[in-house]
Order: structure tokens, then sequence, then C-alpha cells
């Protein structure tokens, strides 16, 4: 690694965990090389700018040289909710998700596919996956949530920059290959007309609309594999109280969730002379 930080490039991208990144990150910004972090060591350093382009790129300098990408759930939910709140703002959300195993690792890929074929073996879960939804994204916290759960309320009130959104999560993981999916209840504190939702997230880069009920048209993680995208349908009025909003958003994890946001900061800083 030290021969990496001796050839100061431009660019580094750190996906290899956060003592790595903790360890090496300020190593490579030291001889002038703007990091983009992969890992969760640098997320909610209050030092450290959190972005996901298409949000807040804007905010980025060229004295950035460490620079944080998000979770893989926050990223495809804020894509969805940032023209939202510019529009409406935002008062809550009350969020529960359906995450693929790969957001764990191979590790769990394993596990699934000796599952499927009756095999014994490495356990990257404290249960089967197959067949089953597991309660349990990453380890608990002092508070009876996950630190899953606790990055989608963390991350998207840093990312929004609006620390009075109320924000609860119950994070799941369930036997998928890859893709995440979100349900997603929105309670504004301005009034909406659900078809100019709709407008605005069609006309949202990065987003695709999916949302015909005629056609059964709504969003899966089957059809968002390989995409780059984040898909939004099921979206209707909550009937159970004013001003409320329920989304269904789906995203590949390890493309947009991941790798795909990480080249988008890249690009922006060779594009815009930060590097």
């Amino acid at each position: 690694m030290q021969d990496a930080v001796n050839q100061k490039p431009d660019i580094a991208l750190f996906s290899a965990g956060g003592a790595a990144s903790l360890e090496w990150s300020p190593k490579f910004a030291e001889v002038g090389t703007t990091v983009v972090d992969n890992s969760s060591a640098w997320r909610m350093n209050a030092e450290k700018k959190l972005i996901v382009p298409e949000i807040n790129a804007g905010e980025l300098t060229k004295d950035d040289k460490i620079i944080a990408n998000p979770n893989c759930s926050t990223i495809q939910m804020v894509m969805a909710l940032a023209p939202l709140h510019k529009k409406y703002k935002i008062k809550r959300l009350v969020i529960s998700t359906y995450q693929s195993i790969s957001g764990t690792g191979v590790k769990a890929v394993q596990q699934l596919e000796n599952e499927y074929k009756g095999i014994k073996g490495e356990m990257a879960y404290p249960y089967p996956i197959h067949r089953n939804a597991l309660p349990h994204c990453d380890v608990f916290e002092d508070n009876g949530y996950t630190k899953e759960e606790m990055k989608l309320v963390r991350e998207t009130q840093k990312i929004l920059n609006d620390r009075t959104i109320a924000i609860t999560a119950t994070a799941v993981r369930i036997p998928v290959s890859g893709g995440h999916s979100e349900s997603i209840n929105v309670e504004f504190e301005n009034e909406f007309d659900v078809a100019e939702v709709r407008k605005i997230l069609h006309e949202t880069d990065g987003v695709t609309l999916q949302d015909n009920l005629d056609t059964n048209t709504y969003p899966m993680p089957i059809y968002a594999h390989g995409k780059d995208d984040v898909f939004v349908g099921r979206i209707r009025r909550d009937e159970s109280q004013p001003q409320t909003l329920n989304l269904w958003v789906v995203s590949d994890n390890l493309r947009k969730g991941a790798a795909t946001n990480t080249i988008q900061i890249a690009e922006y800083l060779m594009a815009n002379n930060l590097v």
C-alpha cells in the first residue's frame, strides 16, 4: 500500500473495510490524493462529506481529500426522497428494508447457494436464509436497533442536511442474491399531489419510475439487478393520516449502492477540476 501512496495518484478508491480506510486514507490525503471511501469509517465524521452526486456533490471542494460514500440502503432511498424533500419538506420517515444477501458478502452468497443445494457449510448468519427472513442486518446497538437501521437514520439526515427529520427503520435480510428493496412511508410538512410526485420522480436523474398498476409494473430486484438506476413505484397516498405517502424503492446494492456511486463521485471530481 505504501508503494501506492508514494505514487501520489490523483484519486484513490477505497473498498477494503473500515480499518484499512482509517489507517491509509489519511496517508493518501497527506500526499495530495483525494480518497473516495466506500466503508463506514468516515461517513459520520463531522469534518468529512457524505456524498450522493445527484444530491450534494456541489458541496465538494479541492480541500476535501477524504470523501465518504454512503451505505447502500441509504443511497437508494435518498435518491428518491431528495427531490420530494426539496418540494414538500419531509417531516418523518418509517422505513422497512428487504435487503439482498450480497450486502453481507461472499460468505452469505455461499450460504444461500449451499442451502439451495441442501449442503451444510459455513454460515454467514446465525440462522438459515433460504426460505427465511432475518430482521437482523449488522450488529445490534444499545438502543435495540441494528447498525444498518441507524445508518438509515444518521446518514439520511446528513445527506439531506436536515437533522429535524424523524426517522425509524427496520432492516431485514431476505434470500435475494442482488438488489435491496425498501418500503418507505413519508410524512411531509406540506400537502402534495400524487400525480406531481410521479412527475418529479420521473424527471429525476438516476431514478426510473415503474408505477403502472394496470400492467403490474412495479420495481423488483430481478429488474434492478445489474443496473445503475434507482427504481420507484407503488406510489400511493397513506389514507391513515394526512400529508403522508407510501413508496417502494429498489436498486442494485452493488451498483448505485456502492461501486457506481463511488465512480460517479470520482467523475464529478475530475469534471469539475477538483483533483
